[in-house]
């Protein structure tokens, strides 16, 4: 019994180590290949098939202008932390009943720092200025 519950300690250990280690930016970078068919970052990001992701952490879920959002995301009522972000990504239709992100999710928890390091690099897109007002 004792060596089950140290089992269980170490293991604890060992997990809560790895979810602590910092993003890898560029292992962020190839793991959001995936995202990339869908989604957008970067200056020139727009919604497309997915909302652009620039300053994704921070916003409000369902806002950005440029997409077409489900209801229930138009509708939410968070802000998306990087708690919020890393749940979705490990299971979207779980995270979000009624979404309409088509993805398998992501289990891997170093992947997963990685990619939300990733995407916090890019901060949200400039408001739109109209020339000569």
């Amino acid at each position: 019994m004792v060596q089950r519950a140290l089992y269980f300690l170490a293991l604890s250990a060992v997990c809560a180590v790895a979810h602590a280690a910092p993003p890898n930016l560029a292992a962020g970078k190839a793991a959001f290949q995936k995202c990339a068919s869908c989604h957008a970052v970067g200056p020139a990001a727009q919604g497309g098939f997915g909302p652009q992701l620039n300053g994704i952490v921070g916003r409000k879920a369902g806002i950005t202008k440029d997409y077409a959002y489900s209801p229930v995301l138009k509708h939410a009522n968070f802000t998306w932390s990087e708690h919020n972000l890393a749940g979705f990504l490990r299971n979207p239709s779980q995270f979000i009943p009624g979404n309409k992100m088509r993805f398998w999710g992501i289990s891997d928890e170093q992947q997963l720092t990685d990619v939300i390091g990733y995407m916090k690099t890019f901060a949200p897109a400039a408001p739109a200025t109209t020339a000569g007002k």
